[in-house]
């Protein structure tokens, strides 16, 4: 959508230029010069048939044929961009409707605009079809749902701070610790549990595991084990040069969340043995280290509450837990598929569906 809009502005802008330049249309008044917007394409088009009537008009009224056939020869130009600009507001007033449904979002349902297309887990045909649908999240103590929420956006990490509000708005205080897995470890996410709410996270990140293994503790490729030197602010490569530090740099993602990194380079990467194994930087260019303090000492936290034995084994207790809700409402209720759309209905549809989970594990439970 991004990509057909940008070559809207492009042939609009030429053209427009074009037109002004042979003094089809006077110029007009523009907000900004590298975009016309929809009001300003519709003032194009008014110029243009202001334009093509009037050389009607002269046409009509005049018995010269030599001049008729000019004047026909004129008009020709402005009718067709006419008939083109008034293409040009159409999709423009397409695309501006296309993106707004899209929000924050990257696609979005023809049949059920809330719905947006995600990689479904029970992909029956293996081939990484997309699919219409929404994200549910759940809270649950004991394999029972407690909160739920349905989300447009497929990612779990993007869900997390909504939903958190959406149980301390509408359900319950959160409880001292909030448990999930890695999905939702990112620094966005630790911020907002560490500063904003009277809770502890157990939630592990995507690395978690990963660093805890003998390859990768003994990976000598991996910054993660580069000696740092505190005193120069320097870490050591594996071929023995230093890496200090150059600069700050702030990035921001696409939903305005800005993270720092200490940017590190390494003094010569010319000549070295470790250079194809260490780098990808062309040659010429040095061996780079970005380093995020804030991400590194909330996985550190992390770690440290992982590793305690009475956080780590409430943290054991999550797949046993929440993960029992979502197999009984698929396996035992043969909830696979909503049958609703929009999001409010398919809120109330998933409700409902919960409190069929619930009431059943109780009907279970009080039997025995």
């Amino acid at each position: 959508m991004e990509n057909y809009s940008a070559g809207l502005i492009e042939r609009s802008n030429q053209l427009y230029d074009e037109l002004v330049e042979k003094e089809i249309i006077p110029e007009i008044e523009r907000e900004s010069p590298e975009v016309l917007s929809t009001k300003e394409l519709a003032k194009v088009v008014g110029k243009l048939e202001d334009t093509v009537d009037e050389l009607t008009t002269t046409i009509e009224s005049s018995k010269d044929v030599s001049e008729r056939k000019q004047l026909r020869s004129a008009r020709k130009m402005p009718k067709q961009l006419l008939k083109q600009f008034k293409d040009f507001v159409a999709r423009k007033q397409k695309y501006e409707q296309a993106m707004a449904t899209f929000g924050t979002r990257n696609s979005y349902s023809k049949t059920d605009r809330d719905a947006t297309f995600m990689r479904m887990k029970d992909d029956y045909m293996k081939n990484g079809q997309l699919k219409a649908g929404y994200n549910v999240q759940i809270a649950s103590e004991g394999q029972h749902a407690l909160a739920y929420d349905v989300f447009p956006n497929p990612t779990d990490t993007r869900t997390f701070i909504p939903f958190l509000n959406t149980i301390e708005n509408h359900f319950f205080t959160l409880p001292k610790y909030i448990v999930a897995d890695a999905g939702y470890g990112s620094e966005e996410n630790y911020e907002d549990v560490f500063e904003n709410r009277t809770a502890t996270p157990l939630i592990t990140y995507n690395m978690y595991r990963k660093e805890k293994t003998k390859r990768a503790q003994k990976n000598k490729f991996n910054t993660a084990n580069w000696k740092y030197d505190e005193e120069t602010d320097s870490f050591t490569c594996p071929n023995n040069q230093q890496l200090t530090f150059r600069h700050l740099s702030h990035k921001t993602d696409r939903n305005g969340f800005s993270r720092e990194f200490k940017v590190y380079e390494c003094e010569s990467c010319t000549g070295c043995p470790f250079r194809s194994e260490c780098t990808k930087a062309k040659e010429g260019n040095h061996r780079k280290l970005l380093l995020n303090v804030k991400w590194e000492q909330q996985k550190e936290k992390i770690r440290t509450l992982l590793s305690d034995e009475k956080t780590g084994e409430i943290y054991g207790r999550r797949k046993i837990d929440v993960e029992p809700v979502f197999g009984f409402l698929k396996a035992n209720l043969g909830f696979t598929r909503l049958s609703v759309r929009g999001q409010e209905r398919v809120q109330n549809e998933m409700g409902f569906a919960l409190m069929a989970v619930n009431l059943r594990k109780l009907t279970a439970r009080n039997a025995t």
